[in-house]
């Protein structure tokens, strides 16, 4: 199969939905990340997605619409879901609702309920309004790798598996979309994002956070939500996650580096000359700015072909919950406190 790449131009945009309505798969670019998409609503097409990602069939996919009414059939609505509605989209809030029977049980993983968002972006919701589909999509990579934040991302995961990349430069937020289930008595964040649980809160009344947010899932858990259960946004070398005050932080990380053959770190960029002439890479003065250039950061350190990354983090409220998050699990729950 032959992977296009175009701009995001009216011609792309119907070309595109061609190929969705006839159940191929297309990449496309969000606020967050690139998605993989096809019609949510055929089994066929939803199991495109998985092979193209070759994602285990027990995670969870998001369905998006291009607005707060093209719900109707999908989910059950509730007063909850409306506020949060109202306040944040288009944008990435993904509500988990139960779902109804039109939704087949592959796009949910087997799970009664469904994950639903409206993207806060121009090619996305041009697409979604033309295609005139819900349209599943998972973050565009290979299941395991760093979500791509690019069409070049997408590119170097997907030639040759899909038939179609939208490219719509690289993405604003740069991690995946807040998801909150809807489906209990009070809202509960299963994946972090940019809209935090303190901001979910002021709109809802109260937000809780799931305890499998910063830990692996046990046996037998269930992943009610996309980049719970699997392995995720992992690069091919090894990742030590470092959290606490600033100096002893860049000492360790500075005695780890200078005892390992090949190595590099990733550090908060107002501590870089700590480091001296050590191989360093920033990673921004801020959760959001870190949220901006984390995957495209591990996607170099594949480039590079390093041994082990070493890797400052967060704390984990606010905005820096998401991407605590993210490199967590890119870690494998490598974390050491210092």
């Amino acid at each position: 199969m032959i992977t296009k790449c175009l701009p995001v131009e009216e011609d792309a945009i119907q070309f595109a939905s061609r190929l969705l309505r006839d159940g191929q798969v297309v990449a496309f670019p969000t606020e967050t990340v690139y998605g993989l998409g096809a019609d949510a609503l055929n089994e066929s097409a939803v199991r495109a997605i998985f092979a193209a990602k070759e994602r285990p069939a027990d995670n969870p996919l998001i369905v998006h619409v291009a607005e707060e009414s093209h719900l109707d059939g999908l989910c059950q609505v509730t007063e909850t879901a409306i506020k949060l509605m109202r306040a944040f989209w288009p944008g990435p809030l993904t509500m988990l609702l139960m779902k109804t029977s039109r939704v087949p049980d592959v796009t949910t993983a087997g799970l009664p309920s469904v994950a639903v968002r409206c993207p806060n972006h121009p090619a996305a919701l041009r697409l979604l309004r033309e295609c005139k589909l819900p349209i599943a999509a998972p973050s565009a990579n290979r299941s395991g790798r760093p979500s791509p934040t690019t069409a070049q991302h997408v590119y170097e995961d997907m030639q040759g598996r899909i038939p179609l990349i939208l490219d719509g430069g690289s993405c604003q937020v740069g991690v995946e979309s807040t998801v909150v289930d809807l489906t209990g008595g009070v809202p509960c964040v299963l994946r972090p994002g940019a809209v935090t649980p303190e901001m979910i809160a002021a709109v809802a009344g109260e937000c809780t956070v799931a305890p499998s947010v910063m830990r692996p899932l046990k046996e037998g858990e269930h992943a009610p939500s996309p980049g719970m259960k699997h392995r995720h946004y992992a690069p091919k070398a090894k990742m030590t996650l470092f959290v606490g005050e600033d100096e002893k932080v860049a000492a360790e990380m500075a005695r780890r580096y200078d005892e390992t053959d090949n190595a590099v770190i990733l550090c908060h960029t107002g501590l870089i000359p700590l480091f001296g002439d050590r191989r360093v890479y920033p990673l921004g003065d801020s959760p959001m700015e870190s949220a901006h250039v984390l995957f495209q950061r591990l996607r170099e350190m594949d480039e590079l072909g390093v041994s082990l990354i070493l890797a400052q983090g967060w704390e984990t409220r606010g905005e820096g919950l998401a991407v605590m998050n993210r490199m967590a699990r890119a870690a494998a729950f490598d974390i050491v406190q210092v």
